[in-house]
């Protein structure tokens, strides 16, 4: 693929992959996403106008809510359509290249990363667990930070890996949970259970989604500008 008339924006790296992606998916700036192999590895890409993600202007859209959800979405899309097809490592939002080559080149500098990342990540996904602070009592509350202890204990003991975001003013237990897709049935479970035995507790279960909390952010990923 050549870049014409525009940037070469990266959702994902993966290794190659026989399934086909949706014929009607669309990627951001509503470009249909391709795939760009280099040694054992594919970029999954798309073109992107010049005008809406060069340095400049893309600077000014990082600055409006409604341009970064939008382009959020559409680049989580492609994730989650990646999700059920292979094991993505999935870049950050804004990833942008000159062209192809500058996309090579990025992979050639980060292969061994990549293929060490992506051993580790084959056949798992993530799942997000979020337990929220209760009105009430300071009993409820302590009673509540137990239960978010507990549950994180288990879940852990269900996964292969696990990261906690910390607490804030509204929540107890932010974490995120790498799980072998075959044995995501169970972890669901055990969540469910968990909620039973409380019900009066709010526990948020998101996913599955491509493991983003088990991949280091990279210069490639948080960059915005488009790279030579």
């Amino acid at each position: 693929m050549t870049a014409q008339g525009g940037l070469r924006y990266v959702y994902a790296v993966c290794r190659p992959f026989a399934a086909a992606l949706q014929a009607q998916l669309t990627g951001v700036a509503g470009a249909p996403p391709g795939l760009l192999r280099h040694h054992g590895l594919v970029a999954v890409v798309s073109t992107v106008p010049e005008g809406d993600f060069a340095d400049e202007p893309l600077r000014d859209h990082l600055a409006d809510p409604e341009w970064l959800a939008a382009t959020a979405r559409a680049h989580q899309g492609v994730i989650d359509a990646l999700t059920t097809v292979t094991t993505p490592l999935p870049l950050g939002p804004a990833t942008v290249f000159r062209d192809d080559s500058g996309v090579r080149t990025m992979m050639e500098a980060r292969e061994a990363y990549f293929l060490q990342t992506l051993d580790r990540l084959e056949g798992r996904v993530e799942w997000g667990v979020r337990v929220y602070i209760p009105v009430g009592p300071p009993e409820t509350a302590r009673a509540t930070e137990e239960f978010a202890r507990i549950l994180h204990e288990r879940l852990s003991g269900r996964a292969e890996d696990s990261r906690l975001f910390g607490t804030s003013a509204q929540r107890l237990l932010d974490a995120a949970y790498l799980v072998p897709r075959a044995d995501s049935e169970e972890f669901v479970e055990l969540v469910d259970r968990a909620k039973d035995t409380a019900p009066e507790i709010r526990v948020e279960l998101t996913g599955p989604w491509a493991a983003y909390s088990f991949t280091e952010p990279t210069a490639e990923s948080t960059g915005p500008a488009a790279r030579n």
